[in-house]
């Protein structure tokens, strides 16, 4: 049976918070649509490619990660952005996003959820904030540069760009989904064999080698598909909705 659309939109800022965040965005319902959700549809990007998907298999709200009205972007609603809210609008879908809470949530957040699919063991948070996004732990069995190279592209689906460090085994290992590689300092600090994030910065490269830390940039996209999965069938099965993750690829 259909849900109402006020009804998901409670469940999901209760379940992820984001009241404690200082975001880069509103999170939560972005654009309104249809008041009663039977289908659902995620991804990590509201691009309209994921739109028409969504139109395509009659989806009633669509859940992302990267939504829309970012700070500091032009307000103005034209071109593409124009584009991309009319096909929402004209289809009566929603639009959902969680940014900053979908990354930090222990069990059903982007870090969370890329330790199940990279076999890492949740230790400690490196970050001191009241939201702490930035996770380390250990491999459950150490790896040697090559292999963990291997293991985390064969994963993903994807090959990391990587630095090689001066430790011959990595056990201990610290990351954050995302464009997260200027928290390399906290896993330098921490003292952890490798730290793996999504995207790289020129500066990365050297801090890695002069740190000997071992380094994987394993794609802003490709570390962030696995949050809005989780949220996606955590609302499915206690509503007893549909969900399909649609993955609109990004070599990013």
């Amino acid at each position: 049976m259909p849900v109402s659309l006020k009804e998901l939109d409670i469940e999901l800022k209760k379940l992820l918070k984001p009241e404690q965040f200082n975001d880069y965005c509103p999170n939560g319902l972005q654009v309104e649509g249809i008041g009663n959700v039977g289908k659902i549809v995620s991804g990590v990007t509201a691009c309209k490619e994921l739109i028409d998907a969504a139109v395509s298999v009659k989806a009633h709200l669509i859940l992302v990660h990267h939504g829309y009205f970012w700070r500091g972007e032009d307000q103005v609603i034209t071109g593409l952005k124009k584009s991309r809210i009319e096909s929402l609008l004209n289809n009566n879908i929603s639009l959902v996003a969680f940014h900053l809470p979908l990354d930090a949530h222990v069990e059903l957040g982007n870090n969370a959820q890329l330790a199940k699919v990279l076999d890492f063991e949740i230790g400690a948070f490196l970050d001191d904030s009241n939201n702490p996004i930035v996770f380390s732990g250990r491999l459950k069995h150490a790896m040697n540069f090559e292999e963990l190279n291997l293991h985390v592209a064969s994963k993903l689906e994807r090959e990391p760009l990587a630095i090689k460090g001066n430790k011959e085994n990595i056990e201990t290992i610290a990351w954050c989904t995302g464009a997260a590689q200027g928290f390399i300092d906290l896993a330098i600090e921490a003292g952890v064999d490798a730290y793996l994030t999504g995207e790289v910065s020129e500066q990365t490269v050297h801090m890695a080698r002069e740190s000997g830390l071992h380094f994987f940039s394993a794609g802003h996209h490709a570390t962030e598909r696995y949050g809005v999965q989780a949220v996606g069938n955590y609302l499915a099965e206690k509503y007893s909705l549909e969900h399909e993750f649609i993955d609109i690829d990004n070599p990013v």
